[in-house]
């Protein structure tokens, strides 16, 4: 009976399974947009510019909520809920403010002529940065849900798996935006 236990305890959680797929496929979608960007910018109509200065502070939200969600995880593990919601809510916090930084970051984008359909390269930041933004949401979703978990009066069930779940996902999106920063950064 033991070494069925043992064989189950190797297993990945089907969970955890299906969010290794989904990131998989992510990093292809981005590395697809990312392999446009450089056969795009050798059109005639490329245009350079600067990144605003507000990706910097979003860059510095994201690395800190990365931090506070790895201890929350390992609060919550440790059964020390109550430092558990307060790095969660930090989280939730940082995340929040990171959409903030980009949004306004465009705003500054837009108010120097760079709009959306003015030139293909910011056509491309648009898109390649909106849509790393739409899977921050994602994250921020998925963490009020264990937010709402942590504060609901129900009988408390320790189940580290979704904790773990959106603490993988969150480290995703963080790695992934320094991955873009870098790129945007390199390959004007």
């Amino acid at each position: 009976m033991s070494t069925v236990v043992m064989e189950q305890r190797k297993k990945i959680h089907p969970h955890k399974f299906t969010l290794w797929v989904g990131i998989g496929s992510l990093v292809m979608m981005f590395a697809g947009l990312t392999s446009a960007y450089i056969v795009k910018r050798n059109q005639a109509n490329w245009q350079t510019f600067d990144l605003p200065q507000l990706f910097w502070y979003s860059t510095a939200a994201i690395l800190l909520s990365s931090v506070t969600i790895y201890l929350a995880e390992q609060a919550f593990k440790q059964r020390e809920m109550q430092k558990y919601r307060r790095l969660l809510v930090a989280t939730l916090i940082l995340g929040t403010l990171f959409i903030v930084f980009q949004f306004f970051g465009f705003k500054q984008l837009a108010a120097q002529g760079l709009g959306l359909g003015k030139k293909v390269s910011v056509d491309f930041l648009y898109v390649i940065v909106g849509l790393h933004g739409a899977h921050v949401l994602g994250g921020i979703i998925a963490m009020t849900l264990l937010f709402a978990k942590a504060f609901s009066s129900r009988k408390r069930i320790y189940n580290s798996i979704p904790v773990e779940l959106v603490s993988t996902y969150w480290h995703f999106v963080d790695v992934l935006w320094i991955y873009l920063l870098i790129f945007l950064l390199m390959i004007r």
